[in-house]
């Protein structure tokens, strides 16, 4: 089975083409560029690179967040709309999990956080199962990086791998308070791969799992700037965002 996958959620954003779980090709660009410009351009270049037709693709996954409001927009709606076009199947993946995901065989829980802004930071804490997926012991959740922290803090002391943007913007606080129980991996282990949002959306094709591509939302888990300004707006929207 041949998958697309995307990831817009941070300024590093990433395109892959997998193959029955074998890689095929991936772009990973970080810059302070919008993804919107850039995206589809990067998925005809991956394509042709790779000998394909956008019609030989079997299925399309990508980041659902949390991130970036705007990213997710722009990652979601583009997959989505190559998903439904063509008729095939379609996952979206919360962005927590395709970040801790390259850790899924470590011997230590795993705890991927992002910049989300406002002084916080988007998080997950994970425990890799041994057979090469990751349970998560803390689900998504946002805190100030001194909460989060604290909250570790409470946990029976272990070692734990920390992964992602909002660890090296506050590598400092988490390693003040937590001391030699932060590990903490090299610096290529903070982005976000598109290569493990498609594997995450292979398996749940495997176990016959896809989402609807017409009703998908991103999972923003907070409120986004608009809803705060203008929340008579947000009244009138669908609803809460589905979270897969």
């Amino acid at each position: 089975m041949k998958i697309l996958a995307a990831d817009t959620s941070t300024m590093s954003g990433s395109i892959a083409l997998l193959d029955e779980g074998n890689l095929i090709a991936e772009r990973t660009l970080s810059s302070g560029k919008t993804h919107t410009g850039r995206l589809l351009s990067s998925i005809d270049a991956l394509l042709a690179e790779a000998g394909l037709e956008l019609e030989s693709i079997d299925g399309f996954a990508t980041a659902a967040g949390p991130g970036s409001f705007t990213g997710l927009r722009i990652g979601m709606t583009t997959i989505k709309v190559l998903a439904w076009t063509l008729v095939k199947p379609y996952a979206s993946v919360l962005t927590l999990d395709a970040l801790a995901f390259p850790f899924c065989f470590s011997a230590y829980p795993v705890c991927a956080l992002l910049d989300a802004r406002k002084d916080e930071v988007y998080f997950a804490l994970y425990r890799p199962d041994g057979s090469g997926s990751l349970r998560a012991e803390i689900p998504c959740s946002a805190l100030s990086p001194s909460g989060l922290a604290e909250k570790l803090a409470q946990r029976a002391p272990e070692p734990t791998v920390f992964c992602g943007d909002g660890f090296t913007k506050y590598s400092n606080i988490l390693k003040e308070r937590l001391g030699e129980r932060v590990i903490e991996p090299a610096g290529f282990f903070h982005i976000i791969r598109a290569a493990s949002v498609g594997e995450l959306g292979r398996r749940k094709f495997a176990e016959g799992r896809h989402d609807d591509p017409k009703t998908s939302a991103p999972f923003y888990l907070r409120p986004s700037e608009a809803e705060i300004n203008y929340p008579h707006l947000a009244e009138k929207s669908s609803g809460k965002p589905e979270i897969i």
